[in-house]
């Protein structure tokens, strides 16, 4: 049709499918795109506990969580430890590839509809990954320990000063980290799970101990509970107090607002 036309009225006939072409992608742009980012997962029911998982830090030490997943265990709860590939210091993102193949097996064994996640240190950030790539759906509560949620400088400093001794868990873990970056761009704590971040204000490996901090999250420091805490960050999956206000925050219903009023209770 288009070879039988003269080349001027040809070239007026092309630019006008071409103007139809871009209106109908506009269109289409207007109508599905805003469909897709405004789409959010449910959040998950509160008040019928699951499994929990518990995820190391970097180094991958089981021997310190074991102790607490050993005290929720006696609390009646269903609660293991999940080991994480190369000592807990390669690929967080596959770190949380493992969580999420353990998430799957514990709801199966167990016919839960959902889990909560302890991450301790590096493993609070393996938590967050693993629910921003469809976790959220999974989680009832993610609590997280002493993480590096916007990185550490002694990171900073291991990648600077020993790069060979920092390998690719330690290098994803400094403040301006291309991981850091992508995982706190949008929502830090998505929809799905209730979000409760616990550290020390003595942390000396996660510095600052603010980088624990969670934009959504309940956020409570030990010594906000307990003035006089020492705990470091090595004590905090072990220390009794902390142990208490894990429990405390992993209990059924919504996170609590814990004070110095539950500081003698949770610390016996």
């Amino acid at each position: 049709m288009l070879a039988g036309l003269a080349p001027a009225r040809r070239r007026l006939l092309l630019a006008a499918l071409a103007a139809l072409v871009v209106g109908v992608v506009a269109v289409v742009a207007a109508v599905v795109v805003p469909r897709l980012a405004t789409t959010t997962e449910e959040p998950v029911s509160q008040g019928d506990p699951g499994p929990v998982l518990l995820v190391p830090g970097y180094g991958g030490s089981t021997t310190g969580l074991q102790q607490l997943a050993d005290v929720l265990t006696a609390a009646g709860r269903d609660a293991a430890v999940v080991p994480l590939p190369g000592a807990g210091t390669g690929d967080l993102g596959a770190a949380a590839d493992v969580l999420g193949d353990a998430v799957d097996l514990a709801l199966a064994r167990t016919g839960a509809t959902s889990v909560d996640v302890v991450g301790y240190s590096a493993g609070g950030v393996v938590a967050r990954l693993w629910a921003a790539d469809g976790g959220a759906a999974q989680a009832r509560r993610v609590l997280t320990l002493g993480s590096p949620h916007h990185g550490t400088t002694i990171a900073d400093l291991g990648s600077s000063l020993a790069p060979d001794q920092c390998p690719q868990a330690c290098q994803q873990l400094t403040t301006g980290s291309e991981l850091l970056r992508r995982l706190n761009a949008g929502d830090e704590t998505p929809t799905g799970p209730t979000w409760v971040s616990i550290w020390t204000d003595d942390d000396q490996t996660v510095t600052p101990p603010s980088s624990a901090e969670l934009d959504g999250a309940l956020n409570i420091t030990v010594q906000s509970v307990c003035a006089d805490s020492t705990v470091a960050h090595g004590q905090l999956p072990t220390d009794p107090l902390v142990q208490g206000m894990v429990l405390a925050e992993l209990a059924a219903g919504q996170p609590v607002d814990l004070g110095p009023a539950d500081c003698a209770r949770l610390s016996s």
